[in-house]
């Protein structure tokens, strides 16, 4: 039996009874002991925690212990906390029941000095980390312990619903904080050395307002610090917001034999951290880049004397797991006032437009150098003037054209000489210009036969072009141009390179004096409908575009269309000057003219349904016709008999079978003038048939003493019938066809049956009287002396070009008559002394391969640029119209969408704004349809008259047209807007956001520009290039979100230019911008990059879209060239 005294008694019963006590605690409080806390170990925990101080060094412990079972020698005490022996680490709370510190986050162990890894999700199963190892922390976890969370999803496990959880990085603490920080106190870092990097964790407790601070050198903690009293506050600035947490009491600790706490080699802290170090202590952090600063007096004595810093200087991120409802939230001040910003914006955009108005009126009506003044010219380059010219004698044999399958022109020749004028004559739908595009040497669609020969000789298109003019039909001239500045144009782009600037005015003015232009020489050309130079004078300024290069052959399409007779007589007798003074081979077409203008012309050839009828000499003309049993009547205009004669179609049977008695139209003229009918005339029609009646049936509507002279003369016969065979034997188009070719002019129309169309139908017999009538004419011709002189000229001139030194050039002395011809008007062979003459001659294929070079490329360049300008700034209003569009638009986008706010509704009204600004350049962008639709024919007939190439017409009109309107008013707008809206702020975003606009506008002309040069009807590209926009506006990301885009159709949107632009600015715009949205009652802070993939856009791609835009841009406008290049020019 075992004495036991009272003492010990008492200290057994209150083993016991702490026992008991502790269960019922457990029990009361679900308190858990871990298994290996025996009944002995918890009462003396118990013990103590009921009051007694014992310790082990006790005596009465000591004597308590020595009842109590043997243990092994080496086995060291258990460790019990409420023991002054066994600190908690960390100054981590005791806990009085089980002798166990509490440990923080982020610790284990039974005096929580063991750092443990996996993820703060884990809560108590989290592995403790081995000694001399690092962790590797779960996935959305990091720091030195796996306490800050990196990602959303890793914090739906610790929030009360299980879902939308969200990793709060704000740096304010909500409930429990957790930062990671990293020392970039640069004496620090260099005095540790690289491989042991300091670096601080730091958690702060709303409740407790407390925070607890540990340092580590390479992941190996140093010393804590623990934080009383902690007021946590934000400062909110516009653009950052700044963190602190103020601590007024700290008490630090050292870690024994650890870096900085007595390792071999390092300092000894540890008396200053627990002497020294009380407090106050402050933290703050900056959210705009996550720089931080901890100080504490003392500590930062410390560092200003050991390393000359005044503070500890951090690099912190934070993360604290919340529901998203619980995310802090804050009223934000208010944004910076933009007022002054916006005065100057607006104030600059509409000065700028104000001097721009007074520029363009300046130059408007400034003087440009129009050629007055004294010209002196070089002695040897004023007389090159004329000295280069070469006269051209142009000769074509036996011409044909066939278009479709239809026979055009046949077998049609003739030939002109320099000082002549040539006319080509004919009804509508004749052939004229297709002969005259065929000599002069046109892209023509159809195939060609025959012979055409200059001087003799045949030379290369490219040599021909180069010494020949060519006048359309139509006038296209620049409507915003003096008469002197668009002769001086053609004269720049044309005339050679080498010759002086001066010797070009000079050949202008001459050129003007030649034309009798020189007075209106400043007036301006103009557009229809306007005040302007007759229609004449336009004439006459066309063809001095051509004679300006002072060209060897003229060609004019029908000079005098459309002008009075004064103004048509004034043309012609222009060029007949120009070709007897200047020695130059004019050749013209003409439909009607009146008989002063005929008797102008030299030489004639007349066609009838692409037939020749005639080809010598207009003073020839009557004679032939004459010998063919045609005269004219007395007192009628022979270019209008001649036309009748052509297009005549036979009198028309009536009803009852007899002939129509009207008066014809020859008739009628011939009784106004001379009051009765002429002798020989009585009973005789037009062609002089007798007008007796005619049986419709039996008898031919020309009876064998009726038939023209060369009929009768070939014994052809008489019968209609015959005629008809032979014609369709010969495979020759009836007369029947479309237009004017089926109405006789003069003649009354026949009285035969309508045709569909409301046109009158011939009947059988009169078809096969008017071919008959035609073939005579045309064989009639055929074996005349008059044809067989033209061709033994031309044999004569091809022989003597083929000698050595020959040339054929068969120019004779040209005087009034301009004519080698004999008394009896018929041409004679050129003598052997005029042969001789000619022959010495330079040859035109000589003069063209000399070093004769047009205006450069850069020339070219500089000049379409002058002319491209002076029509903007003569015609402003298309300018204009786009600047104040701008202007207005951008006033009225800036007051709707004034102070655009940062939330969810904000973000809906910049996609409103970007979406309206793409939309707006985007159409306006429709507007050089029109424009390239009005130059288009200038720019084929310039082009085929060799003005410039290509490629210069495309770049000027891209830098001087597209530009001004396509990059001007995007920038203005884009000034009013950006401040007035209040987009982010930043020189760098502010320039991006002007790059993508323009870059926008860029890619929508080209489109424009490429539709507009690839169809001609501005309506069809109208609709094209509206229907294009339309489809990039689909999927443009607005109208249609881009995730719901079908997958097999998703590749549409790649086509979107407007997707990529939408998706550049609001990406410039949105993704480093925080939005509030406001939910539950809290202002949650919602990054602006995860509303853009809300709705499809790529936070990343902005540079992506801008390569993009720039590809389409020039992709676009690279088509548009080869299509200009290749497929616009001249086609006839």
């Amino acid at each position: 039996m075992w004495h036991l005294s009272k003492a010990r008694l008492l200290a057994i019963a209150a083993v016991f009874v702490s026992t008991a006590t502790v269960s019922a605690f457990a029990d009361t409080n679900d308190v858990q002991l871990t298994g290996d806390t025996d009944n002995s170990n918890v009462g003396v925990m118990m013990y103590g925690g009921l009051g007694g101080e014992m310790s082990l060094a006790s005596p009465l412990l000591a004597s308590m212990m020595m009842g109590a079972p043997d243990r092994p020698d080496n086995c060291p005490p258990c460790f019990n906390c409420l023991l002054d022996a066994f600190p908690c680490s960390h100054f981590s709370p005791c806990n009085s029941f089980d002798g166990r510190c509490t440990c923080p986050p982020g610790f284990a162990g039974d005096n929580c000095s063991v750092p443990v890894c996996g993820a703060l999700s884990d809560g108590k199963d989290r592995p403790r980390r081995d000694e001399d190892q690092k962790c590797q922390c779960k996935d959305g976890w990091s720091g030195i312990n796996c306490n800050v969370c990196t990602s959303d999803h890793v914090c739906d496990s610790l929030v009360p619903s299980g879902k939308n959880g969200t990793c709060y990085d704000g740096g304010l603490t909500v409930f429990e904080n957790f930062q990671q920080c990293d020392v970039t106190n640069r004496k620090i870092l260099d005095t540790l050395g690289p491989d042991q990097p300091p670096a601080i964790t730091f958690s702060c407790n709303q409740q407790n307002k407390t925070c607890d601070f540990q340092f580590w050198v390479d992941q190996v903690e140093s010393f804590y610090c623990h934080l009383d009293e902690c007021n946590f506050g934000q400062d909110v600035q516009y653009d950052k917001t700044l963190t602190t947490y103020k601590c007024p009491k700290i008490k630090c600790s050292c870690i024994p034999d650890r870096m900085l706490c007595g390792k071999d080699g390092s300092v000894n802290i540890d008396d200053f951290l627990e002497e020294e170090i009380a407090g106050p202590a402050e933290f703050v952090c900056s959210s705009k880049d996550n720089k931080c600063t901890f100080e504490e007096p003392a500590m930062n004595d410390l560092i200003m004397t050991m390393f000359g810093d005044p503070a500890i200087y951090l690099n912190c991120h934070s993360g604290e797991c919340l529901h998203y409802t619980q995310v802090p939230g804050f009223t934000r001040p208010p944004r910076p006032d933009y007022t002054i910003a916006i005065i100057l914006s607006v104030g600059g955009v509409f000065a700028f437009l104000i001097g721009l108005g007074l520029a363009v009126w300046y130059l408007a009506r400034k003087n440009n150098g129009s050629g007055d003044g004294y010209i002196a010219l070089p002695d040897d380059e004023a007389a090159k003037l004329m000295a280069e010219h070469i006269p051209a004698t142009l000769m074509f044999r036996q011409l044909g054209y066939v278009v479709g399958g239809k026979e055009v022109l046949k077998d049609v020749s003739g030939m002109v000489r320099p000082g002549q004028v040539m006319a080509i004559m004919g009804a509508s739908g004749a052939g004229k210009t297709s002969l005259l595009d065929i000599l002069a040497r046109r892209n023509k669609t159809g195939s060609i036969q025959g012979h055409i020969y200059v001087n003799g000789r045949t030379v290369s298109n490219q040599e021909f072009k180069r010494v020949v003019g060519y006048v359309d039909q139509e006038d296209t001239l620049m409507p915003t141009l003096t008469v002197y500045e668009t002769i001086l144009y053609s004269a720049l782009l044309r005339l050679p390179r080498d010759m002086s600037y001066d010797a070009k005015r000079f050949r202008v003015m001459e050129t003007m004096s030649e034309l009798g232009i020189l007075g209106i020489k400043d007036m301006r050309i103009g557009a229809s409908g306007q005040r302007s130079i007759s229609g004449g004078e336009k004439r006459r300024v066309s063809i001095a575009c051509e004679l300006v290069t002072s060209p060897s052959i003229l060609f004019l399409d029908e000079p005098t269309s459309g002008l009075d007779s004064y103004n048509a007589y004034n043309v012609v007798e222009c060029l007949v000057t120009l070709a007897r003074n200047y020695n130059r081979t004019v050749i013209c077409t003409i439909h009607q003219p009146r008989s002063n203008i005929f008797t102008q012309f030299d030489q004639l050839v007349l066609l009838a349904k692409g037939q020749l009828i005639y080809s010598g000499e207009t003073s020839l003309l009557n004679a032939h016709f004459r010998s063919l049993g045609h005269s004219c009547p007395e007192g009628y205009n022979m270019a209008d008999y001649m036309l009748d004669l052509t297009m005549y179609t036979g009198k028309a049977n009536g009803r009852n079978g007899q002939r129509n008695q009207s008066n014809s139209g020859l008739e009628g003229y011939s009784h106004r003038h001379t009051g009765a009918r002429q002798p020989g005339h009585e009973d005789e029609d037009l062609f002089g048939t007798p007008a007796t009646a005619v049986s419709g049936a039996t008898s031919p509507a020309l009876g064998s003493e009726g038939l023209p002279q060369f009929a009768r003369a070939t014994s052809m016969a008489d019968d209609t019938h015959q005629w008809e065979s032979e014609l369709a034997s010969q495979g020759r188009p009836g007369i029947r066809g479309s237009g004017t070719e089926n109405t006789t002019i003069g003649i009354d129309p026949p009285s035969g049956s309508q045709d569909a169309e409301g046109g009158t139908r011939l009947t059988a017999e009169e078809e096969a009287i008017a071919k008959a009538h035609l073939l005579s004419l045309v064989e009639g011709f055929k074996h005349c002396a008059i044809l067989a002189e033209v061709e033994q000229g031309i044999d004569t001139a091809v022989e003597a070009a083929q000698t050595p030194n020959g040339n054929g050039n068969t120019n004779g002395n040209n005087n009034n008559n301009n004519s080698n011809s004999n008394n009896n008007g018929r041409i004679t062979p050129l003598s052997s002394s005029s042969q001789q003459a000619a022959s010495q001659q330079p040859v035109l294929s000589e003069k063209a391969v000399a070093t004769y070079r047009r205006a450069s490329w850069w020339s070219q360049f500089k000049i379409l640029a002058d002319r491209t300008l002076k029509n903007i700034y003569r015609d402003p209003m298309l300018m204009f119209t786009h600047f104040v569009m701008s202007i207005f638009l951008g006033l009225l986008c800036g007051a709707v969408f004034y102070k655009v706010t940062n939330d969810i509704p904000g973000f809906q009204n910049r996609m409103g704004v970007f979406f309206f600004m793409c939309a707006l350049f985007g159409f306006s962008c429709l507007s050089i349809l029109p424009s390239f639709a009005h130059e288009r024919i200038m720019f084929v007939r310039e082009r085929a008259n060799g003005y410039y190439s290509p490629f210069t017409y495309f770049v000027t009109k891209v830098m001087f047209d597209i530009v001004p309107l396509r990059v001007i008013p995007p920038m203005l707008m884009g000034l009013i807007i950006y401040n007035m809206v209040g987009l982010v702020e930043g020189w760098t975003e502010f320039g991006k956001f002007f790059l993508v606009l323009v870059l926008f506008n860029f890619t929508a002309s080209g489109i424009c520009l490429m539709i507009g040069i690839m169809f001609e009807e501005v309506g069809v590209a109208n609709l094209m290039s509206s229907l294009i926009m339309l489809f990039s506006m689909l999927f443009g990301g607005l109208l249609l979100n881009k995730e719901s885009i079908p997958i097999n159709l998703s590749w549409l949107q790649k086509l979107s230019f407007f997707n990529f632009a939408f998706e550049a600015l609001l990406v410039n715009e949105i993704t480093f911008l925080q939005l509030i949205q406001k939910e539950y009652g809290l202002e949650i802070d919602v990054p602006g990059a995860v509303i853009l993939s809300t709705f499809g856009f790529n936070s990343g791609a902005y540079w992506a879209d801008v390569r993009n835009l720039g590809i389409m841009a020039a992709t676009f406008f690279g088509v548009a060239f080869l299509w200009l290049q290749f497929r616009v020019n001249e086609r006839r």
